[in-house]
């Protein structure tokens, strides 16, 4: 028996500015895509997530692929500001800095991080975008850690390295740490991160 369609929520019905719409249509495709994946979500699944009709998500994005794309740029512009904005205000420990950047991004958007770290990579219409980033990440592990191992190829190594662990160490925490203990785990990932780099240094 076919279901009755839902209601239009208040969000629905209360006109919001235009950025603040687009905002939140993104958020709750995070949600949803994070949910049933790229090909199992529907833009009326989008719309049932964000309490909107279907015609208002049509008014922000033409596609669903536009829609997925959209939550990929804003988590990952908001990873690069979060890093800079902390690096311009670093005094020393750096990898806590990059670790504690990271984390505070995902437990604003912990959705829109899976899909960057985890799901887009096994999209092809996305998998181009999400290697991106990664590069992007990796050359700034190169340039921290690359000078004090002198090796290109085995900096290069390092760097990817460095970035599987700390986008896995965030990706564990999310599902099983307590938002409470955060400043334990950035601890803890932080002197691991700090026991890797010592141990791939070679002897003076």
């Amino acid at each position: 028996m076919p279901t009755r369609p839902a209601a239009a929520s208040p969000a629905a019905r209360t006109q919001l500015p235009r950025d603040e719409r687009r905002a939140q249509l993104i958020g709750a495709a995070a949600v949803a895509f994070a949910r049933t994946g790229f090909a199992g979500t529907s833009m009326e699944d989008v719309a049932a997530e964000a309490g909107v009709t279907k015609l208002i998500v049509y008014r922000h994005f033409a596609s669903k692929e536009e829609l997925y794309r959209a939550v990929l740029e804003r988590v990952s512009t908001d990873l690069r500001q979060t890093f800079w904005a902390r690096m311009a205000d670093a005094t020393g420990d750096v990898p806590g800095l990059v670790i504690r950047s990271m984390l505070e991004v995902a437990r604003r958007d912990p959705d829109a991080v899976r899909l960057l770290f985890v799901h887009a990579r096994r999209e092809p219409a996305f998998a181009d975008y999400a290697a991106e980033h990664r590069s992007n990440a990796v050359a700034v592990a190169d340039a921290m850690v690359g000078p004090f191992l002198g090796d290109a190829v085995v900096g290069a190594w390092a760097a990817r390295t460095i970035v599987s662990y700390l986008e896995n160490a965030l990706l564990v925490w999310l599902d099983e740490g307590e938002p409470e203990r955060d400043d334990e785990f950035v601890r803890l990932a932080t002197d691991g991160l700090a026991a890797m780099v010592l141990a791939w240094v070679p002897p003076a």
